[in-house]
């Protein structure tokens, strides 16, 4: 995202200090408290190796605070205590114990051992209270001070997540308005664009202020402290300061030299999230239920670790820019001289890992996105096929191990697990990448020029050795992560070790190649040559994707939950007439909820209102959710929205997207959309198939061998 330029100050221009830095440092902040949580983990267990004592029974946990000595007494005279509790027993109790009788009278043998075990269990806590005494070294209190220390300033942030969240989003989410970054179906590029859209994002503004308000007043009238406080005055803040830009945008548009366009195609200009704060918001207003729309945004604050992962990983992808990482692995496949069909199928499959790690499409296309547009284009594919592929690359790793979008179905639905979404959805990824390589290759146009072994070989390998420091680089962080903090890498730890690891190669590769020419020139214009410098860009970079992407996220919450209060979902019979009818149904329904809403949300909303209308109808619950998993990345893929699409337009560009509608204007309908069709065929021929074959192999009798082809899940 380009910063609107101004005067400077000691080099920078205001919005990079007002934006940029307070960006980096709410990210850095979040690699902080992830990575104290790791270092936390080791203190504790260095300080049991160094004070722990087990023949004593001494833990380091003890060690962790002055102790205090236990308030309990020894019995010293035990026959005098019995004599004395007997006296007072017999000298006259309370009325309510003469109901009983005899058996309040106290028993002398059942008094001596209770005496007996009382005494047992002081002596045990003064024993204890005298080994953690003698353990109180002034290198325990020393070591104890830093331990303690480090963890209440780890603990203040991991505490703080929703506000370290909100702070990054209303920074993001004004600075995606004032560099008209936020996503739409067409780029603003008219006068009247700039007026239609800006109106449009006012009222949405308006109606979002107006909401956030009436939660707090209600939150105020019940007579309870608002928790929190803190929180909706950010959200007043963000939203008035939306509406003041974008009010003042509306009535003075920018000078366009395009020229004033038309009010039909300036409707497409709108930001979808100002469209969806418009449904949603004249919904509630309608059910009289203003605060409903600041109800269902703030659940954004409910999962305030999903969301900073996003934006981590969406700093990795900008940061992996920066270096020429990629150029060098590029380095060993183009000796092979790949067709850009055969190129593309290698990238989807690579990137497949990414995107299973990151949950996502729309993240990997953002962090990826232009380089593999970039690739693609250098192998030799037009521009549309560049852009098709670009779109598809983050739409095949969803349904793979690690993601973390089916660990939370699973954590949802207790009808499956993880281990058998992943397994099949294995198969879901072969059979989908592989379509798009057969519908590319049956549409190429030039013919697969593959180099021979011989020359190919030798020339590979003579890529290999300046990769090797790259990869030494990487190993040596995953080595200090597993054996100094004893943290791999997996879909829990990889938005923390990702983006430190991205930021050390970084390093190493400014160091490294400083005043050396880049590979790819005509792609790398973008980078930056010093380390400063390259971070600072890859920030600003950052901060458009995230404020455009979370606060459309933030607002397809809202339209989920026009959805779930307005009962449509009760609308539809809950048993078909076959559970074909029922799939046919299902699917269209989550092709529309992959167009409106993130996958999040969108996973917890069918799992209460979809989900059960499947198992009614005999559907079962694996295949039903390997179906939502692959509508939703149709839906991502589909017009009008297709979400997709419109993150690949905002990573390279609208002179790119320009160029490729240019190169094409002559040629057939499928040439000049390529860039739609491809991903959206693919995808939907692929639904239909998982979506149908599994029913067609069990009512009909001649696909029943079909079942042995694919062995079940393993046992957990």
């Amino acid at each position: 995202m380009e910063h609107p330029q101004g005067p400077k100050v000691l080099g920078r221009t205001l919005m990079e200090w007002l934006a940029s830095l307070p960006i980096f440092f709410l990210l850095i902040m979040t690699l902080v408290i992830g990575t104290g949580e790791m270092v936390h983990g080791q203190l504790l267990k260095a300080g049991e190796a160094m004070f722990g004592n087990p023949e004593a029974g001494v833990q380091y946990f003890m060690l962790r605070a002055e102790p205090e000595k236990p308030d309990c007494t020894i019995v010293t005279d035990i026959d005098a205590a019995i004599a004395k509790a007997s006296s007072e027993s017999s000298a006259g109790g309370d009325d309510i114990d003469d109901l009983f009788g005899d058996s309040a009278k106290v028993d002398p043998a059942v008094q001596r051992k209770s005496i007996e075990q009382a005494n047992q269990i002081c002596q045990t806590k003064l024993d204890m209270y005298k080994k953690i005494v003698e353990h109180q070294t002034p290198q325990v209190q020393t070591y104890r001070l830093i331990e303690t220390s480090f963890f209440k300033l780890f603990e203040i942030g991991t505490s703080n997540r929703s506000l370290i969240l909100l702070l990054m989003v209303v920074i993001a989410g004004i600075s995606a308005t004032l560099a008209n970054h936020h996503i739409g179906i067409r780029p603003l590029r008219y006068t009247k664009d700039h007026r239609l859209a800006n109106a449009t994002m006012a009222i949405a503004a308006g109606l979002l202020l107006h909401s956030s308000i009436s939660y707090y007043n209600i939150l105020h009238a019940s007579g309870t402290e608002v928790e929190h406080v803190h929180l909706h005055y950010l959200w007043w803040f963000f939203f008035g300061t939306m509406l003041a830009i974008t009010l003042k945008r509306a009535i003075v548009p920018p000078h366009c030299p395009d020229g004033e366009g038309t009010w039909g195609l300036a409707g497409l200009a709108v930001p979808l999230f100002a469209n969806m704060s418009l449904i949603a918001g004249f919904y509630f207003l309608a059910k009289g239920h203003p605060a409903g729309l600041a109800i269902y945004i703030s659940q954004l604050m409910e999962l305030p670790a999903i969301f900073l992962n996003l934006g981590l990983f969406i700093l990795a992808g900008m940061l992996l820019k920066q270096s020429r990482v990629v150029d060098l692995f590029m380095n060993l496949l183009r000796p092979w001289r790949l067709s850009p069909q055969l190129l593309t199928y290698i990238i989807l499959l690579a990137a497949a890992l990414p995107t299973a790690y990151t949950g996502a499409s729309g993240i990997f296309v953002i962090a990826a996105g232009g380089i593999i547009y970039h690739e693609v284009r250098a192998s030799g594919g037009s521009r549309q096929f560049a852009a098709a592929a670009t779109a598809m690359s983050g739409s095949l790793g969803v349904v793979l191990r690690p993601c973390l979008l089916v660990v939370l179905i699973a954590a949802l639905n207790k009808e499956v697990t993880t281990n058998g979404l992943y397994h099949w959805g294995f198969y879901v990824f072969l059979l989908t990448s592989t379509m798009f390589f057969l519908a590319s290759q049956m549409l190429r146009t030039q013919r697969a020029n593959i180099e021979s072994p011989r020359v190919a070989i030798p020339a590979m390998l003579k890529e290999v050795p300046p990769l090797l420091p790259y990869v030494a680089v990487v190993l040596v962080i995953l080595f200090a992560y597993e054996h100094g903090l004893d943290t791999q890498l997996n879909e829990i730890t990889a938005p923390i070790i990702v983006p430190i690891m991205l930021i050390l190669v970084l390093i190493f590769d400014k160091v490294l190649n400083r005043g050396k020419a880049e590979i790819t020139p005509d792609y790398a214009s973008h980078r930056q040559k010093g380390v400063e410098s390259s971070i600072r860009f890859a920030t600003n970079e950052t901060i458009g994707h995230i404020g455009a992407l979370i606060t459309l996220m933030t607002l397809s919450l809202a339209i989920g939950g026009v959805i779930e209060r307005s009962e449509v979902m009760s609308l539809a019979p809950q048993v078909f007439e076959s559970p074909w009818t029922a799939m046919a149904f299902l699917m269209a329904v989550l092709i529309f909820l992959g167009m409106v809403m993130d996958p999040f949300g969108a996973v917890i909303l069918v799992s209460g209102t979809l989900a059960p209308i499947a198992y009614a109808n005999h559907i079962d619950p694996l295949h039903f959710w390997m179906v939502v998993l692959v509508a939703f990345e149709l839906g991502y893929l589909s017009p009008p929205v297709a979400l997709n699409q419109l993150l690949t337009r905002q990573v390279i560009g609208e002179k790119e997207i320009d160029l490729a509608d240019e190169e094409v204007r002559s040629k057939s309908f499928y040439y000049r959309y390529e860039r739609w069709i491809l991903p959206t065929v693919v995808m939907l021929l692929g639904l239909i198939i998982i979506a149908f074959g599994p029913l067609a192999v069990s009512d009909i009798p001649l696909l029943e061998g079909v079942k042995g082809l694919f062995p079940p899940p393993p046992a957990l």
